[in-house]
């Protein structure tokens, strides 16, 4: 339960990293693993979790053996953060809605899922099992609607891009090579 707060919570901190790209403010990071043993704050992107959204100059992402998960059809890869213990978050794009991407999902990994919060709607798919001593974050699917309570939606990263906004974002999370 703690690791699926953990998944829930960077993707929450999403929307407001979305709305500082829309803002030309420095997005703020997904949280970082609250283990004492965590790479500390100042140490160098390449050895700790990463503030930086890190936005691929094409529009192509990891593939679906790299992600051991499956990507929604017609996702755009918005990009990725680093999670730390050699993990990253990937970011997809879709101009669906919240509840045809759960229902993508439970039919493509035939399982149920849980939901992590009501409002806003939040969806995450766990892809394999969490080891604590290798992985900071659980791999997963996480799903979340951002135009609820009537907002516009994630922002595309990419100025001038279209569209402007995503309706609904895909977080997934591998398992750290060797995991």
């Amino acid at each position: 339960m703690v690791f699926r707060l953990r998944v829930a919570l960077a993707m929450n901190l999403a929307l407001a990293i979305g709305v500082g790209v829309a803002s030309a403010q420095t997005p703020q990071p997904f949280p970082r693993p609250s283990r004492p043993d965590a790479a500390p704050a100042e140490t160098p992107p390449t050895a700790g979790p990463s503030a930086q959204l890190v936005v691929p100059a094409g529009p192509e992402g990891p593939s679906e053996r790299e992600l051991g998960a499956p990507v929604y059809p017609g996702a755009q890869y918005l990009g990725s953060y680093d999670a730390g213990r050699g993990q990253r978050f990937h970011l997809y794009g879709v101009m669906i809605n919240f509840a045809d991407a759960v229902m993508y999902y439970k039919n493509v990994l035939k399982k149920n899922g849980d939901v992590l919060y009501q409002s806003p709607p939040t969806h995450q798919f766990e892809t394999s099992r969490f080891r604590d001593d290798v992985m900071a974050f659980p791999p997963s699917v996480t799903v979340k609607d951002f135009t609820s309570g009537g907002g516009a939606g994630y922002p595309n990263p990419r100025p001038g891009v279209e569209p402007a906004h995503f309706p609904t974002v895909i977080q997934i999370v591998p398992a750290p090579p060797g995991g």
